[in-house]
């Protein structure tokens, strides 16, 4: 039988994958394409769409059954395959994943997708945690931090807060996704205090509103510490979001004209996001060393033999996207804070460092996230991949999106097996009685790693009295939760099925 999808792509370069001018477009045939509309009267557009992507480029491709080459044969079988499931997320769901991945999702409008990677949501700017109360199924949240210019930083509520309930409603595991992500934008808060490790009511309210187009510029704190004599530089950076780059590179030179000696990169809350920023920030830790691998991509097995070994080779940096010099620290040593919430680009960083500098980890087990992933939607022209600069290409009755895993990042060392997380050098939860505040010398972690840096740890007290148990975080409901995309400007050659 002849295979759906005749993919073009147009010299795919993996920063929104842009093409190159001197590519060779290859036609796309017409025959293979069934029309979805006038075989059947069920729709079947976009489920069409995402098995065509995931026959090709899913990592996982030749693990499940249903995105095999010969699985149907005839066309008639793959349409009746298309219709078994009329909800397209069902289908991509419970038809084309692996079932060991835990980190492909998809959506039902490309737009949005796309805004949330550029650092935009709809949100009222509160990232908190949410844990459990002891032997039971319900639930409290700890603020973290607070976004600027948000709704949440007008109103009386901080890193530290508890909260127990939503609108009168105590929170346990069955209501807490509808109360708290629910389609209410604007919820009210009951809020908690902690007093000899119990979590008690207040009787005090916080209302929220989430509201459009937030932009939180992930360059969260950078600041430079003085503590006996050293000047020690603080980056708490809270997502890989490429639009800021320019200004992490502003922070590193700050941090570079105060004669920065060492850093503590406070990756904590830091779900991942882009490669390329990911590429960055490790260059202006180390160097601008651009014929010093930094990370070796690996595909699946259909598509990673197309590929010559430069197109999945990734080095150091020397600039920015907008050609800005880096400011590099030149660091042979850097303290990174991390958690069972740092995940995907934020672990490439510790792995991708690895083998250069020592990287000094404090904190818990990362989440263990090493694949990454591209954008797709319906432009069968371009391979189904996302172009901000082809919009009016894309099938206009169909605005979904799928973000599947596609491959996994090695270091210079060949290491990528950390799907169990990465664990810490030096084991320090956060403690609930004693969160502290983010960039203060008192607050534990950044204690932790300062003792580390300048020696002076024996009288210090890091005794954790009431450590974070973890249920899931607010992040984990945004569009992008802890997604890590390719963005590199690297061509790879054309490719037809």
């Amino acid at each position: 039988m002849k295979k759906y999808l005749s993919v073009v792509v147009l010299g795919i370069s993996l920063l929104f994958i842009q093409c190159s001018k001197d590519d060779e477009v290859v036609p796309v045939q017409e025959d293979p394409i069934i029309d979805t509309e006038a075989k059947d009267t069920v729709d079947v557009t976009v489920q069409n769409f995402m098995w065509q992507t995931m026959n090709l480029y899913y990592f996982w491709q030749s693990d499940v059954p249903n995105l095999g080459d010969d699985r149907f044969k005839t066309e008639a079988a793959y349409l009746e395959f298309l219709k078994s499931e009329q909800d397209p997320g069902k289908f991509f769901d419970e038809k084309l994943l692996f079932s060991e991945d835990r980190f492909s999702f998809f959506s039902e409008d490309y737009k949005e997708l796309t805004k949330a990677f550029s650092g935009v949501s709809k949100s009222n700017g509160l990232e908190f945690g949410l844990s459990l109360f002891a032997d039971s199924d319900d639930v409290f949240g700890y603020v973290r931090y607070v976004v600027p210019n948000s709704n949440a930083a007008g109103k009386d509520i901080k890193r530290g807060d508890f909260f127990t309930g939503v609108n009168g409603t105590p929170l346990n595991l069955n209501n807490y996704v509808e109360l708290l992500f629910g389609e209410n934008d604007t919820y009210t808060l009951d809020m908690a205090e902690i007093s000899n490790n119990v979590i008690t009511n207040t009787g005090r309210e916080v209302t929220l509103t989430k509201e459009a187009d937030l932009t939180e510029n992930p360059v969260h704190i950078a600041k430079v510490l003085e503590v006996n004599g050293q000047k020690i530089g603080y980056l708490m950076y809270n997502s890989f979001t490429n639009e800021f780059d320019e200004d992490l590179n502003d922070a590193f030179g700050t941090f570079k004209t105060a004669g920065v000696t060492n850093l503590v990169l406070d990756l904590r809350y830091n779900p991942g996001g882009s490669v390329n920023s990911s590429v960055l920030l490790s260059s202006m830790i180390y160097g601008p060393y651009t014929d010093k691998v930094f990370l070796k991509a690996r595909y699946n097995q259909k598509l990673q033999s197309e590929f010559e070994e430069s197109s999945l080779t990734t080095y150091f940096a020397d600039k920015t996207s907008m050609n800005s010099p880096l400011n590099t620290l030149g660091l042979n040593k850097v303290y990174v804070l991390a958690t069972g919430s740092t995940a995907s680009a934020s672990e490439l960083v510790i792995n991708g460092l690895d083998p250069y500098i020592d990287v000094v980890h404090i904190g818990t087990t990362t989440t263990g996230k090493n694949e990454f992933s591209v954008t797709f939607v319906d432009d069968l022209e371009n391979g189904n991949v996302y172009d901000p600069t082809r919009e009016n290409q894309i099938n206009p009755e169909n605005s979904w999106a799928i973000q599947p895993l596609i491959g996994r990042n090695e270091n210079s060392a060949g290491f990528s097996d950390y799907t169990a997380g990465l664990a810490p050098d030096i084991d320090l939860r956060e403690d609930l009685s004693n969160l502290g505040v983010l960039g203060d010398l008192e607050e534990p972690l950044l204690k932790k790693a300062i003792s580390e840096i300048t020696g002076i740890s024996a009288k210090m007290d890091f005794t954790v009295q009431l450590p974070v148990q973890l249920v899931t975080s607010s992040k984990m409901f945004t569009k992008t939760k802890d997604n890590m995309y390719m963005d590199i400007k690297n061509p790879l050659p054309l490719i037809k099925q």
